[in-house]
């Protein structure tokens, strides 16, 4: 299949324009449908096409150098030096790859759950897929800034017109911190493009070297923006909300994606471009990462709210993350890599997990459940699977990932450990105890065959053919990653090596600056 449609000349040449801007078509030709169930099966066709599109570029990527490979440029704004721009290296492929596989997931999840505006919804989700491809795709920082900025009215609309009851407060929340972010991002764009004689060229901008004070100044307009996204403590609080107003498709797109365009910019942009600000601002946000992995793992402990408790956990393993991208060695940055991934998988499940005995209940609060193993034995065992992938039980895609970054920190600070293991201890009770008070905890009237009520009088179904394809799609790759992380860790290591390369000698001025 991947020789087949490399084999396409078009397809060969311009793989990414194909794989970023089909959805955007799909979107404008949605438009013409006024049937309800053509535009699902239209949506699910798109989405679906654009992932067996993006296959190649994971398949057939090789594996023995650093460079941006399936390159696209064009000049397109010659005045200014802006070009059309594409690539990617061991860092971003495996995001363009999940955010098609998010995508179709996504669909699925939406199916019966949007019951209004149903077109519309389906457009706003096609035009971010665009976006969020775009972002990972992008070498001209000018066309970077374009899709970033594109990413923020669809979530919006997402979660301010499908959203729950204070859907208004949530959207307005996440578009004033987001917005805030970008804009200094966007002072810092426009320093840098005069600071290299005048270009958006990413890799040219990362070759440059800059003083001190310019990196220190521009590691912090960046920071803000990037942290926001992640969300790093103490930017945060705009995450709970956005979850818990979204609808089961915008929580799995933040949860899966959006989180990652925050670390995503710091491996991008922040180390290889200012690598001495770098250096100098690791101790602070390692200890801010530290704080957000105890302090969100004890705030997902405090949650009756399902959605709550799986927002504030993606605060503490985003903490994780952070923490290992700025310990500045092979394994620390790998493990937070390829986190980054397994995050996306797992917590995008439990969020499609908790939409699925949504539809059901009408409720997200942990005490009015208790009766899954009897009524819906199905759905609890993938609710088991994504619970302890997301504590890092072994065997699972959460702990290579978490092991990589444990033995990162021991390299870099020792002490660092102690607190990674408590943070993992702590997701094993909170996820555990959630588990277990939605499974094993209440009485039920049963009605007729395998069918029955809940204590609210709600009719329960276990999981239907649907339902079950979207969730099997992140089984594979709980699984996957979890027996056979080296594919995975392969695509990376050559880009991962040049960026320490980049970040030259980090390693021993970092732990000089910490100790």
């Amino acid at each position: 299949m991947n020789e087949l449609l490399l084999s396409i000349p078009f397809l060969r040449d311009h793989i990414l324009t194909v794989v970023i801007f089909l959805p955007l078509l799909g979107a404008a030709l949605l438009f013409f449908f006024s049937d309800e169930v053509k535009i699902k099966w239209f949506a699910l066709a798109v989405t679906v096409v654009d992932f067996i599109l993006a296959t190649p570029l994971v398949c057939r990527f090789d594996t023995t150098t650093h460079a941006f490979q399936f390159v696209e440029r064009y000049v397109w704004i010659p005045s200014w030096n802006i070009h059309y721009y594409l690539g990617v290296d061991g860092i971003s492929v495996l995001f363009v790859y999940l955010t098609t596989l998010v995508g179709w997931v996504c669909v699925l999840a939406s199916w019966t759950a949007i019951e209004r505006k149903l077109k519309e919804f389906m457009i706003t989700l096609l035009v971010i897929q665009t976006a969020m491809i775009g972002v990972f795709c992008a070498l001209d920082f000018f066309l970077f800034y374009l899709f970033w900025e594109a990413m923020l009215i669809p979530m919006y609309l997402i979660i301010g017109v499908w959203g729950g009851a204070n859907r208004i407060y949530a959207a307005v929340k996440f578009f004033l911190y987001t917005l805030a972010g970008s804009i200094l991002m966007l002072v810092g764009i426009i320093a840098l493009y005069f600071a290299a004689g005048g270009t958006f060229d990413i890799p040219e901008l990362m070759e440059h070297r800059y003083s001190f004070t310019f990196q220190a100044w521009l590691f912090v307009a960046f920071f803000f923006a990037f942290a926001i996204k992640v969300p790093m403590f103490p930017f945060h609080t705009w995450l709970p909300d956005a979850h818990v107003e979204a609808p089961t498709a915008g929580s799995i797109i933040l949860a899966a994606i959006l989180l990652k365009m925050g670390t995503y910019g710091f491996l991008r942009f922040s180390l290889p471009m200012f690598p001495d600000a770098s250096i100098y601002f690791s101790p602070h946000i390692i200890v801010l990462s530290i704080i957000a992995i105890i302090y969100g793992a004890f705030l997902a402990l405090a949650q009756e709210d399902i959605k709550k408790l799986i927002a504030y956990s993606s605060v503490s393993h985003m903490g994780f993350i952070t923490l290992g991208l700025f310990i500045f060695n092979k394994n620390g940055v790998e493990g937070g890599i390829l986190q980054m991934f397994n995050h996306g998988i797992t917590t995008g499940a439990l969020f499609l997990c908790v939409g699925i005995i949504y539809e059901r209940t009408h409720s997200r609060l942990i005490k009015d459940y208790g009766w899954g193993a009897k009524l819906v034995p199905i759905y609890v065992l993938f609710l088991f699977i994504f619970s302890i992938a997301s504590l890092g039980f072994p065997g699972t895609n959460g702990f290579i990932g978490e092991l990589l970054i444990l033995f990162g920190a021991f390299e870099s600070f020792k002490p660092f450990v102690v607190f990674l293991l408590a943070g993992i201890a702590l997701g094993a009770f909170y996820m555990l105890w959630m588990f277990g008070r939605m499974t094993f905890g209440a009485e039920v009237a049963h009605g007729e065959g395998d069918e029955g009520h809940d204590d609210g009088g709600h009719k329960i179904w276990d999981i239907n053919l649907r339902e079950a394809i979207a969730l099997i799609a992140f089984v594979v790759f709980v699984f996957w990653v979890g027996f056979q992380p080296g594919p995975f860790l392969e695509i990376m290591h050559e880009s991962v090596d040049n960026l320490l390369t980049q970040v030259a000698g980090s390693t021993d001025v970092a732990i000089a600056s910490i100790k």
